[in-house]
């Protein structure tokens, strides 16, 4: 029963380092395709409008 309890553990781990490794993945991914539209367009970064005060801004790299 210990080992099947252990085993059951690192199945679990491995799979939350899994989706963790993919969430990565995905977020470099959207990065670069953000990346290479403003390369292709000219652009310094990408606008995004601030819903409370209605102002544009430069987006962050984290959101």
């Amino acid at each position: 029963m210990p080992q099947l309890l252990f085993i059951a553990i690192v199945a679990g781990g491995g799979w939350l380092l899994y989706r963790k490794f993919v969430a990565d993945a995905e977020k470099l991914a959207r990065r670069r395709r953000e990346q290479e539209r403003e390369r292709q367009t000219g652009a310094i970064g990408t606008l995004v409008k601030d819903p409370a005060t209605g102002e544009y801004r430069v987006q962050r790299e984290e959101e």
